[in-house]
């Protein structure tokens, strides 16, 4: 693909509709739409998170293990909202998933069993990676709202799927990196 933004603004959206890549025109709500901006949203905070990892790599150098499985997944995020764009286009494929799920078993490993429910914080890290979790969540739910009347690909809807576990381990990973404790749930009493 070339350079293709020759002008930032064009007017053409002002009253309320735009362009997918095969020259469509739908509404800026429009189920598609709605979940091409979701991903978008989920890279820009997956962005933050990577660069916040950055900036942590100097006092925690056992993050930088993080950066490398995470960076990737801003471009495959990018390779489907385009998918989403141009429906004819295909980008994702099976062994991205594959590489999502070695990761999590990886670190699953090391970080053994949970026990319990855990909240998402402890560190603006561990915080920021179960924002990028519940996004991506937000992501698939809006995707499989668009798949009931147009149906996706099922790598797409699987890569978000696993990307969301994905984002659950690091945040446990970075608190075990940070040797942080985890915000274990507190169940309320009974009322009495």
């Amino acid at each position: 693909m070339g350079n293709r933004l020759s002008k930032i603004y064009t007017r053409t959206g002002d009253s309320g509709e735009t362009g997918l890549a095969d020259g469509r025109r739908v509404p800026k709500d429009h189920p598609r739409i709605e979940a091409m901006g979701e991903i978008d949203t989920l890279n820009s905070q997956l962005g933050l998170l990577l660069a916040e990892l950055e900036e942590a790599r100097p006092r925690w150098p056992g993050l930088a293990e993080l950066s490398e499985v995470l960076a990737p997944c801003q471009h495959r995020l990018f390779d489907l909202g385009g998918e989403l764009a141009m429906p004819e286009y295909q980008a994702l494929d099976e062994a991205e998933v594959a590489r999502l799920e070695t990761a999590i078993d990886r670190w699953n490993e090391e970080l053994g069993p949970l026990k319990d429910f855990i909240m998402p914080g402890g560190s603006r890290l561990i915080a920021l990676a179960h924002l990028c979790r519940s996004m991506a969540r937000t992501c698939e739910r809006r995707c499989q709202h668009l798949n009931a009347s147009e149906p996706l690909r099922s790598v797409g809807l699987a890569y978000l799927n696993r990307l969301s576990d994905l984002f659950f381990v690091s945040a446990r990973l970075i608190a075990r990196r940070q040797d942080c404790a985890e915000i274990l749930w507190q169940v309320a009493r009974a009322p009495s």
